[in-house]
């Protein structure tokens, strides 16, 4: 059950000729969603995002309202900063698609919506979800391929599956093993349409896709933090671990335990990539950009960058994406300071043996160069990041028999 906070309000209203009461009901309870409603007054909402267990401030929100068919709502936050550049994302089919209502929507804190007659089951949101429905439809769009391989990493505390995903070449031994992982941070949805732009070109009939099929054998976690994806929390500075910094000492979270012990033996010698993706913050020049974040090891760097190399020249996805935007060590947020809580995923797989690319990738909210990220524009994103993996390893020659 998905904790959340309901208000309603009840309205007289001659909305189709003839008087009947309305009920105006803002709430939370589906799969993704985060919200607390303090009240509803006539057509004002006043609501404020869920931080449950964060330590600190977070912008994630996702709600539905419905009863509002006919009538502009307007939506007061009672904190500031929660929506990004591009405004709310919204949909009207049970979150199965998004649009962004645009920057003119937003008011002060919040937002005004004009709901179309007719339509009442409308959810809001800070960015665009993608939850185990989601990658539910992608499953069923692959059913009997023989090259993807759906399977359980652990069970979360609250007794859900996390997904495990094998996607490749899956009988003998492969050129490359690759590790691709998301969501260690719930709420940064965005990542995951990429994420399965690659997957979906493994899966194609395509040049890449034979290539990939033939010489590489992917092992892809879609969401690390199971549980919040699916309660809508924020994950970003989780207490009492963000799952991204529990790669280190004993693990909290059973999904990061698990991976730190399935990839070493499943990987080898072979393991040559593994890139874990996230969004960055809500807006500003360095978080409306797509970007790789360096790592210390001069060697590990020095091969992301000959991968960015790569991607800048042959992208031809929708997000523009330059080599110069990457974010070195030592700079900006990437210190040693902010890594003080624990190791975070990417920095776990570059010690691994035989490693030659560890990087995150970020990919903004809602604006990336000047461009609107979206479901398919982030899909398309990720046909150009598998396009470039496969540059990337041809290039890269295989670790050779003992």
């Amino acid at each position: 059950m998905q904790r959340t906070s309901l208000v309603t309000l009840s309205l007289g209203i001659l909305a189709t000729g003839t008087s009947r009461a309305e009920t105006l009901t803002a709430d939370a309870d589906f799969p993704g969603g985060n919200i607390i409603v303090e009240r509803i007054e006539e057509e004002d909402i006043h609501v404020r995002q869920d931080l449950r267990d964060t330590a600190g401030y977070w912008f994630y929100w996702c709600f539905r309202v419905r009863g509002g068919a006919g009538r502009r709502i307007t939506v007061h936050f009672a904190d500031g900063g929660v929506i990004g550049v591009r405004g709310p994302a919204m949909s009207m089919d049970g979150g199965l698609t998004w649009t962004w209502l645009g920057a003119d929507a937003v008011q002060g804190k919040g937002f005004s919506h004009q709901i179309p007659a007719g339509q009442n089951d409308v959810r809001f949101s800070f960015g665009m979800p993608y939850t185990q429905t989601n990658l539910g439809s992608f499953l069923r769009r692959h059913t009997g391929n023989p090259h993807l391989q759906a399977g359980t990493l652990c069970q979360t505390r609250a007794g859900r599956d996390v997904e495990l995903l094998h996607l490749g070449q899956l009988a003998g031994t492969p050129d490359h093993r690759v590790l691709l992982s998301c969501r260690h941070h719930c709420c940064e949805m965005m990542a995951s349409y990429a994420l399965e732009g690659i997957m979906d070109t493994i899966l194609s009939d395509n040049e890449d896709g034979a290539w990939l099929r033939e010489h590489v054998a992917f092992l892809v976690v879609p969401f690390a933090d199971k549980d919040g994806v699916e309660q809508g929390d924020q994950g970003k500075n989780r207490k009492p671990r963000d799952h991204n910094r529990d790669y280190d000492g004993e693990s909290v979270y059973a999904a990061t335990a698990a991976l730190r012990k399935l990839v070493p033996e499943w990987g080898g010698d072979r393991l040559h990539f593994a890139m874990d993706m996230h969004c960055p913050h809500i807006r500003g020049s360095s978080n409306e950009v797509v970007y790789f974040v360096g790592m210390a090891d001069p060697a590990l760097w020095a091969n992301t960058q000959a991968f960015s190399t790569i991607l800048e020249a042959t992208n031809t996805g929708l997000l523009p994406y330059r080599k110069q935007d990457n974010l070195p060590y030592g700079q900006g947020w990437n210190v040693a300071k902010n890594y003080g809580a624990g190791m975070s995923c990417s920095r776990w797989a570059g010690t691994l043996p035989g490693i030659r690319f560890a990087a995150s990738l970020e990919i903004p909210y809602a604006n990336a160069g000047g461009v609107a990220v979206t479901q398919e524009s982030a899909h398309a994103f990720g046909r150009a990041l598998a396009h470039a993996i496969r540059r990337f390893l041809n290039e890269s020659p295989p670790t050779s028999e003992p």
